[in-house]
Formats: structure tokens, sequence, C-alpha cells
């Protein structure tokens, strides 16, 4: 064996021992998402992008749904995950900058079983594809809201709750949002959700930037891994253009 040959065998055989061109959910709607979604960029199936959600949706108007990429911390661009047979399908577009780890947790909306992805972009123009596969007896995307059929539910929009909650070398950034996000598919209902977040430091400077869209649950929880000490703001915005800033000491 040339010196060439092993040269490029030892750059392969690492990513070849996490990352493979086989679905590891087999999936109907895969070339079309993939083709829509990441376009001509190159992708592989790697089992570094961890998904975590429960095997079945107990409630599939709330699924909790952990996204993991930190075996690429410090060369994630953005993430962006999707339930492959939603009636709307994107689930958020996130973009980790700077003291931020690529992690996030969200709860979601699932109509029914479903494959679940997150494409992960690394700084050298790969897509790395996380997948798995969660049951639900359905209905989550297509049930009326419970937010609306509490009294009063108009005066706490925009309310946050939320801590930060130390882990070692970094902490835990918690929040709920009150909000119905409505995403159009009940009748009467137009859409009404949030659809941009921003976290930001003591300094004002952007640590992490998310694209929210309609497969989000109602009253979202999100959670992020924050690297850098002193409180955070997480700034929101729905797409009647109303706006939230919430400290998080």
């Amino acid at each position: 064996m040339n010196w060439r040959l092993r040269l490029m065998l030892a750059c392969w055989l690492p990513l070849a021992a996490h990352a493979t061109q086989v679905d590891p959910v087999p999936s109907v709607m895969w070339a079309f998402y993939q083709k829509q979604f990441l376009g001509d960029a190159p992708f592989v199936f790697d089992e570094r992008v961890k998904l975590l959600a429960p095997p079945f949706a107990e409630d599939a108007r709330q699924v909790p749904l952990e996204i993991d990429a930190r075996a690429f911390n410090g060369h994630v661009v953005n993430i962006l995950a999707w339930a492959e047979l939603n009636p709307l399908p994107k689930i958020v577009d996130f973009h980790p900058k700077a003291g931020v780890l690529p992690w996030l947790s969200i709860r979601i909306r699932i109509e029914q079983a479903t494959p679940l992805r997150a494409a992960v972009l690394t700084d050298d123009g790969v897509w790395h594809v996380g997948s798995a596969l969660i049951d639900a007896a359905g209905g989550g995307c297509t049930a009326p809201s419970v937010v609306r059929t509490q009294p009063g539910w108009e005066e706490h929009i925009g309310e946050v709750l939320g801590g930060r909650y130390p882990r070692g070398e970094f902490s835990r950034v918690r929040v709920q949002v009150a909000h119905p996000m409505d995403n159009g598919l009940v009748s009467g209902i137009p859409e009404f959700y949030l659809n941009h977040a921003q976290l930001r430091d003591a300094q004002d400077q952007v640590l992490a930037e998310l694209e929210l869209f309609p497969a989000v649950s109602e009253n979202p929880n999100l959670a992020f891994d924050i690297q850098r000490a002193g409180p955070t703001r997480l700034l929101l915005r729905d797409n009647s253009g109303n706006q939230i800033d919430a400290a998080i000491p």
C-alpha cells in the first residue's frame, strides 16, 4: 500500500466509523426533504448527531425533543430539524454562536408516527444528519388549542418563566413562553406563532439565534447550554410583530 493511499485511509476511517449514506430510519420522504432543505450540499447520516425523543408520544401536542451536536462543538454553523410526516414539517433552524454549545431542547407537535431529523451544518460545508423514529396516536398538529380554552389567556401572552442552572463548566438556561403557537390548521384560527428568537449576553452580544416554525408546541419550552457567566436576555418575535424581551439572571 503506497503512502498516498495510507494517508487517504487515515483521514477517511474516523469519519466512516460514525457516518454512512444508509438511512438509519428509511423514509419515503427523505429524498424530498433532503433536496428541499439541504439542496445539493454534501451530507452523511451521522450517529454523532443525537436526537432524543420518547419512543411513543403520549401527548402528541407536547413532545419533548433534545438535539445534541456537541460532538461538533466549535464547528457548527447551524442546526435544522424537521418531522418528515408532519403537515408542517419544519421545527427549528438553530444558529449557536461562540459561548453556546450546539445543544437544544424543545417541545414539538406530532401529527402521526414519523421520522425526526436534525441536520447539522459544519464549517467544512457538510451536513451531518441525525435521525430518530417516534410513534404517536396522532392529531397533535390539528388538535384544538388548549391555551385558548383558558380564561384570560390573551392577558398572559408573552410571559416568560425561566431560570439558569449551573452544570459544571456550563449553565443550562430553561424558559417557557406563554403563546398559543397557532399553526393555521385548526378551522377559523389563523397562524399566530413565535417565529424568531435571540439569546444575548450581558454585553448584548448574540449567543444564539433561532427561527421557529408552527411545529413547535403551545407555550414553547426552550433550553440552551451556555458557557459564559452572567445574565442573559431572550428576545422573541411572533408573526404578528409582537416582541418579547425577557431577562434571565
